[in-house]
């Protein structure tokens, strides 16, 4: 109801590529310097990755991205639409870019640099193989974000770290006084798992999973957990069967609405596959609304003016 025409959708997407690039600069600033505490955020939470306006590295690299998804559905339209009036703009959302890249990959967040990797690699090969009309300033576009990002990597940070950013699965967690666990994503996702049977048909309740980590969860340090790194276990475990399956039924006729079709839908319910089985960013407000504005981008027809 609020987007009404193309002008409106990519209005929208302006606002989120601007504010994508402006979160990318203060974070990697707040990066350079030590990530020090500002106001209500919190960075030295994590002292050696970009974090931004967000407390988690992750949030904030998924945040980034569906930025980075708006500059590049920006570029792509002004590519296709040769205006003279769009020559300033094209330079501005190739500038936000930049950065909204280098805040991703700043983050070191192995979820929100696969999915920057997924987002890359899918806007190359639907340039190559399904695009219709051939847009070479576009894909030129996209193997520069490629080759830059490998220089940025590969050249600055090491190269060991251009494989192992990507390996989301290995990443240990660490408590806030630095103690190191040998504690991984799948002891959480199993401990949740696990979980279940007991809270099986109405839960835990929403933000219990903390303290049931802490009353039931054997563990020789202090540290803590705060969530299952699985979503889909999560939501199951504060829901319950019965108040997930709820919100299941909600929404499954939208995601099976044949209008819901298109090769951008994919790319976001990949996104929200990866979340749900191996983090848990869906619990983030701004990260659902984000979701659910894009899913509705790509169902509805707009008209042109």
């Amino acid at each position: 109801m609020i987007f009404y025409t193309q002008r409106h959708k990519y209005r929208f997407y302006i606002y989120l590529s601007l504010a994508g690039f402006i979160s990318s600069i203060i974070a990697v600033l707040f990066y350079l310097n030590g990530n020090p505490d500002f106001l209500i955020f919190k960075n030295s939470y994590y002292n050696k990755a970009s974090t931004g306006f967000f407390i988690n590295r992750t949030v904030s690299a998924v945040f980034l991205v569906f930025c980075l998804i708006s500059s590049l559905e920006l570029l792509k339209s002004f590519e296709e639409n040769k205006k003279k009036d769009n020559f300033f703009f094209k330079i501005y959302i190739r500038l936000f870019l930049i950065f909204i890249t280098i805040g991703i990959i700043t983050s070191f967040s192995r979820i929100g640099n696969f999915l920057l990797l997924i987002t890359i690699l899918y806007y190359l090969f639907n340039e190559i193989f399904f695009e219709k009309k051939k847009n070479y300033s576009f894909k030129i576009i996209i193997l520069l974000i490629i080759f830059f990002d490998l220089i940025i990597i590969g050249f600055y940070f090491g190269k060991s770290e251009i494989i192992d950013r990507f390996y989301f699965l290995k990443e240990d967690f660490t408590s806030i006084s630095g103690e190191v666990s040998s504690t991984s994503r799948f002891d959480l996702i199993k401990f949740g798992f696990l979980e279940l049977k007991n809270f099986i048909y109405f839960g835990y309740g929403l933000g219990g999973f903390e303290n049931l980590f802490k009353l039931k969860f054997i563990n020789s340090t202090s540290q803590f957990a705060n969530h299952v790194h699985a979503d889909i276990f999560e939501f199951l475990g504060e829901f319950g069967l019965i108040g997930f399956l709820l919100i299941v039924f909600s929404v499954i006729k939208f995601f099976f609405d044949k209008k819901c079709f298109s090769l951008i839908n994919i790319l976001i319910i990949t996104f929200s596959i990866i979340i749900l089985l191996f983090d848990f960013s869906l619990h983030i407000p701004i990260i659902q609304i984000l979701f659910i504005i894009f899913f509705f981008f790509n169902k509805k027809s707009y008209g042109s003016s």
